[in-house]
């Protein structure tokens, strides 16, 4: 009796353990799908134009192409995938002009991820250009890792790791290579270094 019972146990466990198997479903697809939504747009604007200002003042004017919305996610965040431009104002209202290939501003911080061909062309003839670069809209302050090249009146020079405002009148670097104008002790010369 022991033995048949033992047998039908056995039988009973099997089949009860492949049912369990085959109705258990990790609930992965739905996740997946889920996420998918999550990873969507909530909207898409074209030809957009998007005014930053601060006490009533326009500080910058993004205009772009295309604008992908992904503010429904915790970390908010809007996307150009067309490429953008950024007119930056000072306060004589000089425009300072960025433009980039690609783009994400990040909307809790207010920085802009810049990448692919970018280039800052200042009022004052100065051309800065790189692979990426960040723009704290905020601070108003841009800042890159990458390898970069600056030319104006006194400099023509590349570097690696740039950290300025946007008027460049303060800027730290990393290593630098080029020609730049020094001044000393009212003498002007021309450094050619590199450092």
């Amino acid at each position: 009796m022991h033995f048949f019972i033992s047998k039908i146990l056995k039988k009973w466990f099997s089949v009860f353990t492949v049912i369990l198997i085959i109705s258990c479903d990790d609930g992965s697809s739905t996740i997946m799908q889920i996420n998918q939504f999550n990873e969507n747009p909530i909207g898409i604007a074209y030809d957009i134009r998007m005014t930053y200002t601060d006490s009533a003042v326009v500080k910058a004017i993004l205009t772009a192409p295309v604008n992908l919305d992904f503010t429904h996610l915790s970390f908010k965040y809007s996307e150009f995938p067309e490429g953008l431009k950024i007119i930056f104002f000072n306060s004589n209202k000089d425009e300072n002009i960025l433009v980039a290939d690609y783009g994400i501003l990040y909307n809790q911080t207010k920085i802009v991820d810049l990448q692919g061909n970018v280039v800052l062309l200042s009022h004052d003839g100065s051309r800065l250009e790189t692979d990426q670069m960040y723009w704290d809209a905020e601070k108003e302050w841009l800042f890159t890792e990458q390898t970069f090249t600056f030319k104006n009146i006194n400099y023509d020079m590349a570097a690696i790791r740039l950290d300025t405002n946007k008027e460049f009148s303060k800027f730290q670097t990393g290593k630098l290579t080029g020609t730049m104008l020094v001044d000393e002790q009212k003498d002007s010369l021309i450094a050619d270094e590199k450092l």
